[in-house]
């Protein structure tokens, strides 16, 4: 409860540092995307093809006080081509460039990572549920939606192109006997930004730590590491990053949640700007050891490995043609997955405003 009041003080006195006007600012963004997909499963010796009809709408509300503070928001309409209704969580933006995000803050680490170039395109093979390989940087990204983010100004403590975060959630959830959710959490990252010769450089970092209230559970909700590097030189961005850790995972294939060990997670790219093409290339590759709730991992892995590729073109303001192609092999305990194996191209087009 202590903590709850400590929250609700602070928001308190963030919203009255000076009187708003009685209507926020608002606007909006949104894409519709169209094309054609292909599927060749390892598993199959004939390929399937799909259409794929998507969008996305959301909006934005801020207003910025008489004392100089910024607070926004905003909520999502329609994501992925379904109806959503999700809000987001409150952002003040103080006079010296500083952030607070209050309510579904997110954690520190995950936003402070250096962006490696990735594919782009809507193709892909669908994994296996019983597979808790990551499939990403911030695999382990979870926490209470109680909780903030605080985020510094440029230069921190004085260092040039240093930024650092700090977040916190804290949650009161009762885990059933095969359910795990993240109790209380803490997470901190830092983005250093530096030039060497022509050359831009961006590293980030940074680690979180979640537990839980299940008791069965031997491991935390989350404890890992997070890692990565980007440089610009022209035209040419090439990258790479890698974490790893321990935590919980939900597993439809077993009805309850897993634990997973010795997780691992190393992603490569490359993205070359000509005009108003751009080409890209990116490589993933993740494994970890996983068992039911309560017992010590097992002693074959699961694995994702992934190759893709893409073009895109702008045809015009806001308007860009995609060609993809992405390549995936999967492995549940050591074993192949052929239906979750196997080559994916996608050939579509996206009107984003």
């Amino acid at each position: 409860m202590k903590k709850e009041l400590l929250m609700a003080s602070a928001l308190t006195a963030s919203f009255g540092l000076a009187k708003v006007a009685d209507a926020a600012s608002a606007s909006f963004s949104g894409s519709v995307f169209a094309g054609v997909t292909g599927d060749d499963l390892e598993s199959s010796s004939d390929e399937t093809y799909g259409a794929v009809q998507e969008g996305a709408l959301s909006f934005s509300v801020s207003e910025t006080t008489d004392g100089g503070v910024k607070i926004s928001s905003g909520f999502t309409v329609v994501n992925e081509g379904a109806a959503s209704a999700t809000e987001s969580g409150l952002t003040l933006t103080f006079t010296d460039g500083s952030t607070l995000d209050v309510i579904a803050a997110g954690n520190a680490y995950g936003g402070a990572l250096a962006s490696v170039p990735a594919a782009s395109g809507e193709q892909g093979i669908s994994d296996t549920s019983a597979n808790n390989a990551p499939t990403d940087l911030d695999w382990a990204d979870t926490s209470d939606a109680v909780g903030i983010d605080w985020g510094s100004a440029a230069d921190f403590m004085g260092v040039e192109g240093l930024t650092f975060g700090v977040s916190a959630a804290f949650g009161d959830d009762g885990d059933g006997v095969g359910t795990t959710t993240s109790e209380t959490s803490y997470s901190m990252g830092a983005t250093y930004v530096t030039t060497a010769g022509d050359t831009s450089v961006t590293i980030g970092g940074g680690f979180i730590q979640a537990d839980t209230s299940n008791a069965t559970a031997s491991n935390d909700m989350a404890d890992s590491a997070a890692v990565s590097i980007a440089a610009t030189t022209g035209n040419l961005t090439v990258g790479a990053g890698f974490s790893n850790g321990s935590g919980l995972a939900a597993s439809a294939a077993a009805g309850v949640a897993m634990e997973v060990d010795s997780a691992n997670y190393v992603e490569a790219g490359a993205k070359y700007t000509s005009g108003d093409i751009v080409f890209t290339v990116s490589i993933s590759d993740g494994d970890a050891k996983d068992n039911v709730l309560g017992a010590n991992s097992d002693t074959t892995e699961d694995s994702m490995e992934s190759t893709s590729a893409s073009i895109d073109y702008t045809v015009a303001s806001g308007v860009t043609a995609t060609l993809g192609y992405t390549d995936v092999t999967n492995s549940d305990d050591g074993t192949d997955a052929p239906s979750n194996s196997g080559s994916s191209w996608y050939v579509g087009a996206s009107l984003s405003f």
